[in-house]
C-alpha cells in the first residue's frame, strides 16, 4: 500500500499524468458522443471537462499543477486555429459570393451578443465588473479575456463564461437553427461561429464542411469586430 501511495504521489505531480488525463478524458467523452449517435447533448468538450474536474476534485489537485501538463494541449490551440484556414480556403468562392451578407451578419451578431448579455445583467443591477466580464462571452477566450481586463472585468470569470457559451451553443445551436428554419449551411455556420467561437466551430465541422468553414470565419471576424466595437460602446454608455 505504501508503494502504491508513493507511486500515486509521483504520478499526480507529473505533467505527463495530467496530459494523459486530458487526452483520456476527451477520448472517453468522444466515445460516448459517437455511441450516442452524435447527440449534441453529449458534447465531448463538456464530457471531458466534467471528467477532468471530477478527478482534480477527488485528488485535491490545484489548477496550477494540472496546467503544467495541460499546457501542451493548450499550445496546440494556436496551430488548430490556423488550420481552420484549410476548410475556409476550400470554400473561398462561396465566401466571396456572400461577402456583403457576411459583413452584415458579423456586425449584427456581434452587437446582439454584446447587448443581450450586458442588457440582462444591467436590468438586474449587476456591477460594472460583472458586466465587463460577460460582455465579450461570445468571443474566443484569449481575445475575450484581454477585452474584459481592459474594461475592468475579471478575466478568469470571462474565461468560464466563454467556455459555457461555447458548449451551450454547440449543444443547442443546431436545434435552435432547425426550429427557426435556417437550412443554408453558410448561414448556420456564421451563426454558430459568432455565438459559440471554437467549440461551436468544432461541432459545425463535424456536421458539414461548408458550415465549418463559415463558422471558423465568423469566429475570427467576431473576435475582431468585438475588440473594435465593445470598447467604443463601453465608453459611450458606461
Amino acid at each position: 500500500m505504501n508503494s502504491l501511495a508513493e507511486t500515486w504521489v509521483y504520478l499526480s505531480a507529473s505533467p505527463l499524468f495530467h496530459l494523459t488525463l486530458t487526452l483520456a478524458a476527451f477520448q472517453a467523452a468522444s466515445f460516448v458522443f459517437e455511441k450516442g449517435g452524435r447527440n449534441p447533448l453529449l458534447n465531448p468538450v463538456l464530457g471531458a471537462v466534467a471528467l477532468v474536474v471530477a478527478v482534480l476534485v477527488l485528488t485535491g489537485t490545484d489548477y496550477g499543477t494540472y496546467f503544467q501538463g495541460a499546457q501542451f494541449v493548450h499550445f496546440l490551440l494556436g496551430p488548430a486555429t490556423v488550420a481552420l484556414a484549410i476548410p475556409l480556403y476550400r470554400q473561398w468562392h462561396r465566401v466571396r459570393e456572400s461577402a456583403l451578407a457576411i459583413i452584415a451578419s458579423m456586425l449584427s451578431g456581434s452587437l446582439a451578443a454584446i447587448v443581450t448579455a450586458v442588457g440582462v445583467l444591467w436590468l438586474t443591477g449587476s456591477s460594472s465588473a460583472l458586466l465587463a466580464s460577460i460582455a465579450p462571452k461570445s468571443v474566443t477566450a484569449p481575445v475575450a479575456m484581454a477585452i474584459a481586463e481592459e474594461l475592468g472585468g475579471l478575466p478568469s470569470l470571462t474565461a468560464v463564461l466563454v467556455i459555457v457559451s461555447g458548449i451551450f451553443g454547440a449543444m443547442f445551436g443546431p436545434m435552435l437553427l432547425n426550429l427557426v428554419g435556417v437550412k443554408d449551411w453558410r448561414a448556420r455556420g456564421l451563426a454558430i461561429g459568432t455565438a459559440s467561437h471554437g467549440i461551436g466551430t468544432a461541432r459545425a465541422l463535424q456536421v458539414n464542411e461548408t458550415a465549418g468553414a463559415f463558422s471558423g470565419l465568423a469566429m475570427g471576424l467576431n473576435a475582431m469586430a468585438t475588440a473594435l466595437l465593445l470598447p467604443v460602446l463601453w465608453g459611450l454608455f458606461f
